[in-house]
């Protein structure tokens, strides 16, 4: 019996990594059809409407903001959090709009990195940070 036991026990902690990756990784998935529900989406024809007003956030990883990004964007991912926030207060003020995209619509990056901003800027702030609809990709296809 106790060599059952020892079985159940070693078969369980070999899965507690995967488990604990499945959960930390859950909203992240590559696979998922819809990005998450966000009241604040912005389209790419409005957002640019709104002309010097805009403040671009980046929530790609460095490589793909080295490859490329909305000119004048400014990079802000979760990685880096707490170096790259800094760079983006001092060019924000709290009547500018402030628009994150990542690299694509299923893309969930955007919706961390805004939902993070809201929290850390107060509600006054939140009112003017949207998501942008289609991300970078929306953005090449336009202007390439």
């Amino acid at each position: 019996m106790s060599v059952i036991r020892q079985l159940l026990l070693l078969v369980g902690l070999a899965f507690l990594p995967a488990i604990g990756q499945a959960l930390y990784y859950r909203n992240s998935t590559v696979w998922q059809e819809q990005p998450p529900t966000d009241s604040a989406l912005v389209s790419l024809a409005e957002a640019e409407s709104w002309g010097d007003k805009v403040l671009w956030i980046d929530a790609r990883p460095d490589d793909q903001f080295v490859r490329g990004h909305i000119p004048g964007a400014i990079q802000l991912n979760e990685d880096q959090w707490d170096t790259l926030l800094r760079e983006m207060l001092t060019a924000w003020s709290p009547e500018r709009k402030v628009v994150v995209y990542c690299s694509r619509k299923t893309c969930n990056l955007s919706h961390e990195v805004a939902e993070r901003l809201r929290k850390e800027l107060g509600e006054e702030a939140a009112k003017n940070i949207f998501v942008l609809r289609g991300g970078w990709e929306e953005w090449e296809q336009r202007h390439h």
